[in-house]
């Protein structure tokens, strides 16, 4: 992101993905404009924290006439650096990881998985989804080589905290961490922490105690 949008609050920075993915359906279907109740009603996200999100960037619409569909797509492709490729590494080719490998982000075209680490040998040497599989062995040198930056991490808890030491050593910004382990990374490695289990038992909890609210998480 620019360094205006890294001064947002991180909630509206989480949406902002969700808004772009939108807009590019929006570009593709011809339509010319869009007002805050027909985003709100598409990405399930309440028009007022639509138009505040879009409010810390300054007059993005009109009032009466909504926002310009291919303005707004401009603009946040900006913001969000979708110019500009994020090379991506995946550590732990298992079930989850190779589901990442076969998919690839195929909606994001600035984001792509480039690399993938194992310790399988029937894996190690193969592609899987065009991506090559190296051995954890050469995770510091193929990581630096290859200049990449961000790591998706989807190996067993025991060795979750020693690899991420290692990218760390290795210059990577930012993991994605599909582990339950809470890593321990220095103040300048970006780390977003991805339990599925909580996230199931979050989703349960709330079914059983909201069974009205249909509303969304923002």
């Amino acid at each position: 992101m620019t360094n205006d949008a890294m001064k947002i609050p991180q909630a509206t920075a989480k949406r902002l993905p969700l808004y772009y993915r939108f807009l590019l359906n929006l570009h593709s279907s011809g339509k010319q404009r869009v007002s805050s109740a027909e985003l709100s009603e598409a990405v399930k996200v309440d028009s007022a924290t639509i138009r505040r999100d879009f409010s810390y960037f300054g007059a993005l619409g009109k009032k009466g006439y909504g926002y310009n569909v291919n303005y707004l797509l401009s603009f946040f492709r900006k913001t969000l650096d979708q110019d500009e490729l994020t090379k991506v590494a995946l550590i732990g080719v298992g079930n989850l990881g190779t589901a990442f490998l076969n998919y690839n982000f195929s909606k994001n075209n600035n984001t792509k998985i480039e690399i993938a680490f194992d310790v399988d040998a029937d894996k190690v040497g193969t592609q899987i989804g065009d991506v090559p599989v190296y051995h954890m062995d050469d995770l510091d040198k193929v990581v630096v080589e290859q200049d990449i930056q961000v790591a998706i991490l989807t190996v067993p808890s025991a060795v979750a905290q020693p690899i991420t030491d290692r990218l760390v050593q290795a210059n990577i910004k930012g993991i994605l961490n599909f582990t339950p382990a809470r890593l321990n990374v220095p103040p300048s490695i970006r780390i977003h922490h991805i339990d599925l289990a909580v996230e199931l038992q979050s989703l349960i909890y709330f079914l059983k105690h909201y069974p009205t609210d249909s509303d969304s998480e923002e």
